[in-house]
């Protein structure tokens, strides 16, 4: 895994939720026809759910491991052609994972605080607000495993990086 960035690697090592948006000359119909072409020919490195003006691109299931990223792509017209806005990241059920287990925490760190600080205040044993630092380091690891799985998933998201910039003739 190469972590410094090559002339082909030029989308950043880190970042939540990449995203590009640039404008072309070709009209929307146009471009996600280009797309669904592209997608259609032998040894095409990924697969595609394509509705008008918004396009899905992931890495074919034989390939794809539980970091493997997503490319969602919206185009809207403008007066001189179309937007063509991209947004990498996880796969829904790894981002409704990591949401659901961000809420909970965030959850429990808020009960524990409102029961432990009225425990303070009304003179008893305020003990249990020893699990907020444990909660908080919880959260961390939780944000240094997503890190780690976004490490995981660069090589594929720029895969489907290239692919694009490939298709539409263009650098992003």
């Amino acid at each position: 895994m190469n972590n410094t960035n090559t002339p082909d690697d030029h989308l950043p090592p880190y970042q939540v939720r990449p995203r590009f948006e640039i404008e072309t000359t070709f009209a929307v119909k146009e471009l996600i026809s280009i797309i669904k072409k592209a997608l259609e020919q032998e040894g095409a490195p990924c697969k595609a759910r394509i509705h008008d003006g918004y396009a899905t691109l992931f890495i074919p299931s034989e390939e794809q491991h539980f970091w493997s990223p997503q490319l969602t792509l919206s185009v809207d017209e403008i007066p001189n052609g179309c937007s063509l806005r991209g947004l990498y990241g996880p796969r829904p059920e790894v981002w409704t994972m990591f949401v659901f287990f961000y809420a909970v925490i965030g959850f429990a760190i808020l009960i524990i605080s409102i029961f432990g600080f009225s425990n303070l205040s009304l003179g008893n044993s305020g003990n249990i607000l020893w699990l907020l630092p444990v909660l908080v380091l919880i959260f961390l690891s939780l944000y240094v495993t997503a890190y780690l799985g976004q490490k995981m998933g660069h090589d594929q998201m720029i895969v489907l990086h290239t692919f694009v910039e490939e298709t539409i003739g263009m650098k992003i």
